[in-house]
């Protein structure tokens, strides 16, 4: 379990050292290695079904569904768990991506490679919010459902389900050429950090609020 875990942070460690990099070539106006080799792909993917797919799963990430989906959801988790701590958690944890992703936007300053009003791509580029977001917000979605199933199949099949609709919500912004593919990919690790860091949050507080 160790060992496990000490190879998760040496990823993540290598993660942000590319990812830093990235942000050094973005800044000094040069285009990563990565976006290089990938944008022929996604110039072939207009106006075909691929491009009409992702163009729908990339709705699910936008914020006229996340923010009242987040709302619902809140209020939701507080119903079922009787407590106020998951629903802060849920919906602090998803609007705090957003605040994020802003500033880390902000500081960076990468125009996109395309603008597209209707599916919300307005603005920088890096990271994609709809990638952090998603993370953070179906990911904490995942982790309280699944405390509440005791069968380790169904945990499973949940956290499946989630981590695929994260991943396509995420690639879908690349799909349609609205982010860079290192867009996509700096969001997921700054979401799963952040996601990562708010189950940590979470868990300490319950252990603080549980009677000796």
């Amino acid at each position: 379990m160790i060992r496990k875990r000490q190879m998760i942070y040496i990823l993540l460690g290598f993660s942000l050292f590319m990812v830093g990099i990235w942000i050094v070539k973005i800044i000094n106006g040069e285009l990563p290695l990565l976006d290089q080799w990938s944008r022929s792909f996604v110039v072939q993917m207009e106006n075909t079904s691929i491009y009409t797919f992702f163009r729908i799963m990339t709705e699910f990430g936008s914020r006229p569904f996340i923010l009242p989906f987040t709302i619902g959801v809140a209020l939701l988790l507080m119903g079922v768990n009787r407590d106020w701590l998951p629903s802060l958690v849920f919906a602090g944890g998803t609007l705090l991506s957003h605040f994020l992703n802003n500033v880390i936007k902000f500081l960076v300053q990468r125009e996109r490679p395309t603008i597209l009003v209707e599916a919300n791509a307005e603005g920088f580029s890096f990271p994609s919010g709809h990638a952090m977001t998603s993370m953070v917000c179906y990911g904490l979605l995942s982790y309280f459902i699944v405390k509440k199933i005791k069968s380790a199949k169904i945990a499973f099949g949940v956290q499946f389900f989630f981590a695929l609709l994260i991943f396509l919500i995420g690639i879908s912004r690349y799909v349609i050429n609205v982010h860079y593919l290192t867009d996509v990919a700096a969001g997921f690790l700054f979401g799963f950090l952040l996601f990562y860091g708010l189950i940590q949050l979470y868990e300490y507080v319950n252990r603080l609020r549980s009677p000796s």
